[in-house]
């Protein structure tokens, strides 16, 4: 099969011909159609993010595909079906505290490097093996529509956070870091659950007043000034009473004190879910007074992408109408120009657009 190959840091993809995936039990082929790029796929491929990954390697993080060949343990599967390929593969003999790797992309600690050398090739390629239970059924779609479907990639993970905080329908919301690619899919997820009211913290106006336009009045921005005291009170002031849940997906570069305005805006017996990438590359942790965590019964839930049900419940929203993927706005490059879809999505980074792959 052709596949995209990284081979080390700092060097370019290398688009050559690779073994085709083998079938073992508790596996599945998969026909890559779509496969998203991440915005800073391009920091990772040149080892700015220190993410975890036994070279070489076919990257690429989960897929929209259609099933080639299955295992003997697949009994609701059927060569031929579209299915989203879940990257997130864990351990099968821990269920409590299973070993993670991010197929095609990164693993944490040894016990999910272990589980990368056999999951380790992403979908970066004309074909990827997939464990069995990552492979979630989508019903019929277009072949053109398959590069939007990828989009339930970004959503999930926000969807993760919501469901760890148990998000409840006419809850207050507030995303912090709601004008990045997977913030807005935050807001997005959120009001999809039925939450009342969704603060979007930004300093960048359009991306906020274009939430308020996509989604309406149901969205409630704020214009950050760089002031934690000032922006604190200014969120609490838009939200309109209390916020329920506070979901933070800020990235690597923002400063704690922006996390820290957002974070303690939460009611007395509130959730707060950490997500982002902030003291991933280095400096100050994120301080909380510990009398007000204590006092005021906060729930702090640090959460490393989403359950496994979780693809199959996110899929029913969309079909249901409740979330839209149409929304996103896609670039298609083929697998040949695949460096050139890197470079893409790393110019054209936002909320509500992808960078697609064809292989």
């Amino acid at each position: 099969m052709k596949a995209a190959v990284l081979k080390s840091l700092g060097s370019p993809l290398v688009v050559e011909t690779a073994p085709d995936p083998v079938l073992g039990t508790g596996e599945v082929i998969v026909d890559v159609v779509a496969t998203r790029v991440l915005s800073y796929m391009n920091e990772i491929f040149s080892g700015e993010r220190n993410y975890a990954l036994a070279l070489p390697i076919i990257p690429g993080p989960g897929a929209i595909g259609r099933v080639r060949a299955i295992g003997p343990d697949a009994t609701k599967l059927s060569v031929g079906d579209w299915v989203f390929c879940d990257p997130t593969v864990r351990s099968r003999d821990d269920v409590v505290a299973p070993d993670i790797a991010l197929q095609g992309l990164t693993a944490a600690g040894p016990g999910g490097m272990k589980l990368q050398q056999h999951f380790r090739h992403g979908s970066y390629a004309e074909q990827m093996r997939v464990p069995t239970e990552n492979v979630k059924k989508l019903g019929e779609i277009n072949s053109e529509d398959a590069s939007q479907w990828c989009a339930l990639g970004t959503a999930l993970v926000p969807y993760g956070g919501f469901l760890a905080a148990k998000l409840q329908p006419g809850e207050t919301v507030l995303v912090s870091g709601a004008t990045g690619n997977f913030g807005s899919a935050a807001a997005s997820v959120a009001l999809a659950m039925g939450a009342a009211c969704v603060v979007t913290p930004g300093r960048n106006e359009a991306v906020i007043a274009d939430l308020v336009r996509r989604f309406g009045a149901r969205v409630k921005p704020v214009r950050l000034s760089g002031n934690e005291d000032d922006d604190r009170e200014a969120m609490k002031r838009a939200a309109g009473g209390p916020i329920d849940c506070v979901l933070d997906i800020m990235p690597p570069s923002v400063s704690t004190h922006v996390v820290r305005a957002a974070v303690m805006t939460v009611r007395a017996y509130g959730r707060v879910v950490l997500m982002g990438g902030v003291g991933m590359a280095g400096g100050a942790g994120l301080e909380l007074p510990y009398p007000w965590l204590m006092r005021n019964c906060i729930s702090i839930h640090g959460v490393w992408m989403y359950p496994p049900d979780a693809a199959g419940r996110l899929i029913s929203m969309v079909r249901a109408g409740l979330l839209r993927l149409d929304e996103y706005q896609t670039t298609n490059f083929d697998l040949d120009h695949v460096n050139e879809a890197v470079a893409h999505a790393a110019a054209n980074g936002g909320p509500f657009k992808m960078t697609v792959i064809r292989p």
